[in-house]
Order: C-alpha cells, then sequence, then structure tokens
C-alpha cells in the first residue's frame, strides 16, 4: 500500500535561491539514500516564503526507513546544508522540523 505525504515549511527570505540551487544539484548520495528509503515521487515546491513537499511511501516499515535516512552520513551533511535555509513553522508538532499536512482529496 502507498502512503502520501505531505508537508510545507518556511525558506528564509536570503535562503531560497541557494536552496534552489543544492536541490539542482544535491549531494552525492542523498537521492540513492532517498529511493533506498522507498520514498517515491519526491517533489518541493515554493511559493512565496513557503516550500512544500510531496512523496509516496512503499515500504512496509516508515518509522525505521526515516531512521536509516536520518542515520546515513550523506544524508547528514546534506540536512547541515539545507536546514539553516529554512525556518520551521511556529505552530509545528512538537518534535517536526516541516510541518505535516493533512490530505484531505485524492484522486488517482
Amino acid at each position: 500500500m502507498v502512503r502520501r505525504f505531505g508537508s510545507v515549511i518556511k525558506v528564509k527570505p536570503d535562503g531560497l535561491a541557494s536552496y534552489k540551487a543544492y536541490h539542482a544539484n544535491p549531494l552525492p548520495g542523498v537521492n540513492e539514500m532517498i529511493k533506498e528509503c522507498h520514498l517515491k515521487n519526491y517533489s518541493i515546491y515554493s511559493r512565496g516564503d513557503y516550500l512544500f513537499s510531496y512523496f509516496e511511501y512503499d515500504g512496509d516499515d516508515y518509522d525505521a526507513d526515516m531512521e536509516k535516512m536520518a542515520a546515513d552520513p550523506a544524508t547528514q551533511r546534506w540536512w547541515d546544508v539545507v536546514k539553516p535555509l529554512m525556518q520551521p513553522l511556529e505552530d509545528r508538532a512538537e518534535g517536526e522540523f516541516w510541518s505535516d499536512m493533512e490530505e484531505i482529496y485524492h484522486l488517482d
């Protein structure tokens, strides 16, 4: 079964150009780990100072795959580069960086 995820975060006013540039050429190993952790159709969009991400998960253990990704050295280096460009939302849930969104409609 495929699970769909949407999330949102703000990008700092001076960070969008750098954020776009980094994503035009991700660090080696980052895309490979995303795929290895069963994330598909991963997209990030921007509007003003907001970023919206969407991906589908087709694995069997989401929490374990996210822990695997978080422990990956290439992913950690990537986050060290891109996280300072973002500003989590004030109303985010405890422990969130990107804020999860509720899916209210889907059509295949």
